[in-house]
């Protein structure tokens, strides 16, 4: 039985096939592979991309989703997360899909399932279905010319999933990975160039992946204002000018922070393509999962 907990859990062979199903699912064709198998989520941290994509994804392949509403759950009675997920278990869903704030925990719970457990986000740490979603845009984009391509990956790199997980995959299909942020953002590591203003090395870019100033995980608000913050940091019209650059965002995008209306707007963004694809990936993941 195989988990989903990191991206290094599936190899380059592993993850170029279910790229190549995600095509076919882009197809959005009536599809009952998974019909007769139950899938339940458990989303201990708000989401709306995520969770929405998981559910559509499982339901176009014709599986059922049960939904646990953990705020009236028997964790909210005392019972521990990990009594929770065997009692889940014993009921014989086909996976276990989880989000929670604590780094780790999606992959302590392994122990205590017969089931595929799917990782949708934990702490600071890990966010492989995204990572795999962003991968395979870029791919798609580039025909899989995407040895040498280099990326920026603009913001609060600290703090977020999305980079800790990109930051470990898209180097391995060739992807040069430089991180952008302010001094309070910065990513504690010798492994990566690192750069306080993008415009040191835009010119160079063929990627750019704004994040989503996560204050929610931060102790203290580092700028007066996220406005403050934008001046710098924003995507906007003028930053990326007639350059040939891709633009991604894991959203939620914070408006004119993260970047600009008109760029959202622009044909080089692609954040709703990384939806659509976000559905596509998310089923074909389920379906070597559950099918395996």
């Amino acid at each position: 039985m195989q988990h989903l907990i990191r991206t290094s859990d599936f190899s380059k062979e592993e993850i170029l096939g279910i790229f190549d199903d995600a095509r076919e699912f882009l197809k959005f064709e009536p599809n009952e592979i998974l019909k007769g198998k139950i899938i339940v989520t458990l989303f201990f941290e708000n989401s709306t991309r995520t969770r929405s994509s998981f559910e559509i994804a499982a339901k176009r392949l014709g599986a059922e989703v049960v939904s646990l509403d953990v705020g009236t759950s028997s964790t909210s009675k005392g019972e521990t997360i990990y009594d929770t997920v065997a009692n889940i278990n014993a009921m014989k869903p086909d996976a276990i899909i989880i989000r929670h704030s604590e780094c780790g925990l999606p992959e302590s719970l392994t122990g205590y399932v017969d089931c595929p457990i799917i990782n949708a986000g934990d702490g600071r740490h890990s966010h492989p279905t995204q990572a795999f979603l962003d991968l395979f845009t870029i791919y798609e984009h580039f025909n899989g010319e995407t040895e040498g391509k280099k990326i920026a990956i603009v913001g609060d790199v600290r703090n977020s999933r999305v980079a800790g997980s990109n930051r470990r995959l898209l180097p391995r299909f060739g992807i040069d990975v430089s991180l952008i942020a302010p001094d309070c953002f910065k990513y504690e590591s010798n492994d990566f160039k690192q750069y306080t203003n993008i415009r040191e090395i835009i010119d160079e870019l063929d990627i750019i992946m704004s994040l989503r100033s996560q204050l929610e995980r931060h102790n203290l608000t580092y700028f007066e204002s996220l406005n403050e913050y934008a001046k710098d940091y924003c995507i906007t019209n003028e930053l990326m000018g007639d350059r040939d650059i891709l633009l991604l965002h894991p959203g939620p995008v914070n408006r004119n922070i993260d970047i600009s209306d008109e760029m959202l707007k622009d044909k080089r963004c692609k954040v709703l393509e990384q939806v659509t694809n976000g559905v596509a990936i998310r089923a074909a993941i389920l379906k070597k999962l559950i099918l395996k």
